[in-house]
């Protein structure tokens, strides 16, 4: 195993805390930003609620993208949609020469019913993998869109003073469906191509807070599935047969040696996990076969391979002690989402003004996110925005995901605040590109 990433790592956090405590004074375009925000942020929150009620699975983001579509041609902003299937791109080219720079909100629910007791709480219901599911905002991107949309109605509305081009990418599909990759096929990062890009998430950290890091922020996530084939037979003579519940069970544990005994912990995280268990029909048959699926989760390729391999070793080892066999598949994986070292350092005081000095440094998140695809190529920026409401224990509160997860409206404005501040304030600081606008 090496080292030098996790040393890296350290040493990012200590540059980090320095830039940090640095805060970027108000400038004619901050006061500006300020000035529109409480125009924007009546329509914003009620953006927020009706995508929070009508919200849509991968790929099927059709309303989403025709209320935001329609916001950015109202606002006089070049739309170019469907970029990525339901993907929107606007592009607002500022009054004066500079370089490129793109805004990133992610427009896709999940397949959860809502427990959360809201006037405007979804009830939509759709087919999701054969099943009638319920349909929710349960990681937040309601936020997410309605943000980026009061950021974009803030900086057209200043766009003489702008200098250089913003590129607003609202994004479908980004639960693991390849939404962000949909749309670089489709050019969004082109005509114009921007030269850095930025994105948030919502997160249980306190109401307001920005949480962010130098380097690795968001593990690579990749899927795999595990098909352990008995033998069918009678439940009463397990005998007769071999039993691919047991196996499947021994298999399950077996994993979790894995990260917890067979890696180096010290060198970085790693989390495998099943997640789903299909097999069997009846109480008193043992079946055939059993499907299992997964997720894998590193912050190095290398660790990755290995990881995997020693997946498909257990597997079929455990499997083959008890008289069955595993077919295992695993996926090469997404990418890791890390936050380029110089442009982090130079926004941080920028961060930290739109925050009102609330931000945090965080360690790397198991979570994942497809933001990375969008800057592979160029540097790139993403960071947390906490939403947990005063008086709550951001260690309790339900997460992302959750049936019960709450996203308190008041971080609405420093996320519209923060997302317009970082465009106008990269712009200004990063010397002029010609052909730009």
């Amino acid at each position: 195993m090496r080292f030098p990433l996790l040393a890296a790592a350290a040493a990012s956090l200590v540059c980090s805390a320095t830039a940090a405590a640095q805060t970027a004074p108000a400038t004619e375009l901050s006061k500006l930003i300020e000035a529109k925000l409480p125009a924007v942020m009546p329509k914003v929150v009620a953006w927020r609620r009706d995508i929070h009620e009508h919200p849509e699975l991968s790929f099927e983001e059709k309303r989403t993208a025709a209320l935001v579509a329609d916001h950015l041609r109202k606002l006089g902003i070049e739309v170019q949609t469907p970029i990525g299937k339901t993907g929107v791109v606007g592009v607002l080219r500022g009054g004066k020469p500079g370089p490129v720079v793109a805004l990133r909100a992610d427009m896709d629910g999940l397949p959860v019913t809502e427990l959360v007791d809201l006037p405007f709480k979804s009830k939509v219901r759709t087919q999701w993998q054969g099943q009638e599911v319920g349909v929710m905002h349960a990681c937040g991107h309601d936020n997410h869109v309605a943000i980026l949309m009061g950021a974009a109605e803030v900086l057209a509305g200043m766009k003489a003073q702008i200098p250089g081009t913003i590129k607003f990418l609202f994004q479908p599909a980004e639960e693991g469906l390849g939404g962000a990759q949909a749309m670089v096929d489709d050019g969004a990062l082109t005509n114009p191509a921007p030269s850095a890009v930025f994105g948030l998430h919502v997160w249980p950290n306190e109401v307001g807070q920005i949480a962010i890091r130098q380097g690795p922020i968001m593990a690579a996530a990749g899927n795999f599935k595990i098909i352990v084939k008995g033998r069918q037979t009678h439940g009463s003579s397990p005998w007769m047969g071999v039993d691919p519940i047991v196996v499947s069970s021994q298999i399950v544990l077996g994993l979790q040696t894995i990260a917890s005994r067979q890696v180096n912990v010290a060198y970085l995280p790693s989390v495998i996990t099943v997640g789903q268990i299909t097999g069997g029909n009846r109480s008193n048959i043992i079946p055939d076969s059993v499907v299992m699926v997964g997720t894998l989760r590193t912050f190095d390729d290398n660790m990755r391979a290995d990881i995997a391999a020693r997946i498909t070793r257990t597997a079929q080892d455990i499997a083959r002690s008890g008289g069955a066999t595993a077919l295992v598949e695993i996926d090469k994986g997404g990418l890791v989402t890390s936050n380029d070292t110089s442009l982090t350092d130079r926004m941080l005081p920028t961060l930290r003004r739109a925050a009102g000095g609330n931000v945090a440094f965080i360690n790397p998140v198991m979570g994942s996110e497809d933001f990375p695809v969008f800057a592979k190529n160029i540097p790139g920026v993403f960071f947390f925005l906490g939403v947990t409401p005063k008086g709550k224990d951001p260690a309790t509160v339900p997460t992302n995901h959750s049936p019960l997860f709450f996203a308190d409206e008041a971080a609405l404005l420093t996320g519209v605040r923060t997302m317009a501040s970082v465009a106008v304030d990269y712009l200004s600081m990063s010397p002029t590109k010609k052909g730009g606008n």
